[in-house]
């Protein structure tokens, strides 16, 4: 049985989340009280034959529920339960800007004086130890609703429990750093294909400007070493258990050169066998 607790920042897209599971097939449980978890999963393993995908959503309703959270992941652990651990991650101004745009008020507002940024800070100290627990990390800061449900999809479609799922990000290093990130590599320091003219309004999916960026000695420097890198850096993540390595690439605009690159690095790290998805934050961004 395939059992996933969903979890993360108020306001973080848990809910998109779960509506996400829910559409490839999981059964979502939302807002189960922590301390039913470890006798909801031994009812589920009893029922595997109708109950063979579980989705459960925790949510923050007060301080001492996130402590009988990690109780109850604990207790999981002692009875042999295995589970993935989904966290959703956001930047506190973007979380305070979605509260304000919706008018919803934030579960720890009340026990903050009302205080929309001192509630999320409050949430994500109580959290923390939850997070130090993930299995998969998604930053939704720069996430349209549409792209979370595709980064769902992509990581729950397949089967998770065969080995570590290798995730090759682009990102504009102007629309803010990938919080989930486990590798970071800037290549802004490589040839950039928006300085021309016949480029500019193209990506780093299109021929022209993959082979701009490629055929540049620069970039084949970087590619060799960056190979050389990651072959020796991806067996010692693999040996420490890791479920999931987010390895991000950077341009200023996260359409051009992080872009060929990060799909260059998916093909390099397939062809060895690994579990690859390719996902471009900004591509579609101004």
């Amino acid at each position: 049985m395939e059992f996933v607790i969903v979890t993360g920042l108020s306001g973080a897209g848990k809910s998109r989340a779960v509506d996400a599971l829910e559409d490839i097939g999981f059964y979502c449980v939302y807002n189960m009280p922590p301390k039913l978890l470890p006798k909801f999963a031994e009812l589920c393993l009893q029922s595997k034959e109708t109950l063979s995908r579980v989705a459960i959503v925790i949510d923050a309703r007060g301080g001492e529920l996130f402590d009988d959270l990690t109780e109850s992941l604990d207790e999981l652990k002692r009875q042999g339960g295995d589970y993935t651990l989904l966290f959703l991650e956001c930047d506190d101004q973007v979380l305070a800007r979605r509260y304000k745009e919706t008018r919803r008020k934030h579960p720890l507002a009340a026990a903050n004086g009302g205080s929309v940024i001192k509630a999320i800070e409050m949430e994500r100290a109580l959290l923390k130890s939850a997070r130090s627990r993930t299995d998969y990390l998604i930053d939704t800061s720069h996430l349209s609703s549409a792209q979370l449900k595709e980064r769902i999809t992509t990581l729950f479609m397949g089967d998770t429990s065969k080995a570590m799922l290798i995730q090759c990000m682009s990102f504009g290093f102007k629309y803010g750093f990938p919080a989930e990130a486990d590798l970071m590599l800037d290549v802004r320091c490589l040839p950039n294909p928006f300085y021309v003219d016949e480029l500019k309004r193209k990506t780093g999916l299109d021929a022209d400007v993959r082979d701009y960026v490629l055929e540049k000695s620069e970039t084949k420097g970087f590619q060799e070493r960056m190979y050389a890198m990651i072959d020796y850096l991806l067996p010692l993540y693999i040996n420490e258990g890791k479920s999931q390595l987010v390895i991000a690439i950077g341009c200023t605009g996260g359409k051009h050169r992080s872009v060929t690159l990060a799909e260059e690095l998916a093909k390099h790290i397939a062809a060895m066998g690994h579990r690859v998805m390719v996902n471009h934050r900004d591509i579609e961004k101004a």
